[in-house]
């Protein structure tokens, strides 16, 4: 474990920083970075820095420096896909460093949840958590309980600066089509507008990310998204979400965003939007020599997103 990297991973990781260093803005006094990402199959652990031909799984040291890496750019992170066996978080959560911590639920039970966990990565030499951990659970329909989500949607509020907001991070079924979808998206977008207005709420700065399994704008699955008042920032629209699409097949699967009224005013208090927002291409940068298919078990097949808010 505390054995030094072989030369050709610190070279990858020197390559990795210099293209954060030109995709990412950097932390000042007067920013937040908040990003998301799903990070494919977070569970189990090779421990050694090149997991060999005959490893299972393929994630092993050099795989955690680069997402810590990446992750490090950000003030706090939403981590969708974090498994059951912990081992791969708990040395992602060694790599950043004393001052990064996690608040994580616990796995949603049944075949749906897929042994999942939600998390929430965050540097505490620049933000706290302000007291706010919790599971989004639907009320009863009348006398019959309500269909519930099949990954429980985590919520967690923090603050920077005296300015508080609340995460609400979730992983949608994917199912075998979109119209499996549309309830779990359509509740969740209602269910966070009811929290957003409430008055006299723990609802500050109420912000949604995570993957919402989105095919497109315009369709079904986004109009639902949308329609109770979030808002996602149009510098996400042209980007890709994973690592496989392509001009033919792009998605929006992965989504940051905020409420507005129907005017079109933040409902943002004490922090805005600072027009910057992206997501960052790992794979030019990092594996040499594999395949697309093969960084997704050691990275992700998906891309994180980020978004820059400004504090007043």
């Amino acid at each position: 474990m505390t054995e030094q990297p072989p030369a050709a991973v610190t070279g990858n990781l020197r390559r990795l920083q210099a293209a954060l260093d030109a995709a990412i803005p950097a932390k000042t006094e007067s920013n937040l970075l908040v990003g998301t990402w799903n990070i494919r199959a977070l569970g189990d652990l090779t421990n050694k820095w090149l997991a060999g031909p005959k490893d299972s799984p393929k994630r092993d040291w050099h795989a955690i420096a680069c997402l810590a890496e990446v992750i490090s750019r950000f003030d706090v992170v939403a981590v969708q896909e974090s498994r059951r066996n912990p081992a791969a978080l708990k040395r992602l959560m060694a790599s950043l460093g004393e001052q990064w911590q996690v608040i994580v639920s616990d796995v949603t039970e049944g075949a749906a949840g897929n042994g999942e966990r939600l998390a929430f990565l965050y540097d505490s030499s620049r933000i706290r958590p302000s007291g706010l951990v919790g599971e989004i659970v639907l009320p009863p329909i009348g006398d019959a309980p309500a269909r519930q989500f099949a990954r429980t949607p985590y919520t967690a509020s923090f603050s920077r600066a005296g300015v508080q907001f609340t995460l609400a991070t979730v992983h949608v079924l994917w199912g075998k089509d979109e119209t499996e979808r549309l309830p779990e998206i359509t509740a969740f977008a209602q269910w966070m507008h009811d929290w957003a207005v409430r008055p006299n709420e723990w609802n500050t700065n109420l912000m949604v990310l995570g993957d919402f399994n989105l095919d497109r704008i315009g369709d079904p699955l986004y109009e639902a998204f949308i329609s109770t008042g979030l808002w996602p920032p149009a510098e996400l629209n042209a980007v890709p979400r994973t690592i496989f699409d392509d001009d033919k097949t792009k998605h929006f699967y992965d989504q940051l965003a905020w409420f507005s009224t129907p005017d079109g005013t933040s409902l943002l208090k004490g922090m805005a939007y600072g027009q910057r927002a992206g997501t960052f291409d790992f794979i030019p940068h990092v594996f040499p020599g594999l395949n697309r298919t093969e960084v997704s078990w050691r990275i992700s097949d998906h891309y994180p997103l980020w978004c820059e808010f400004l504090l007043a």
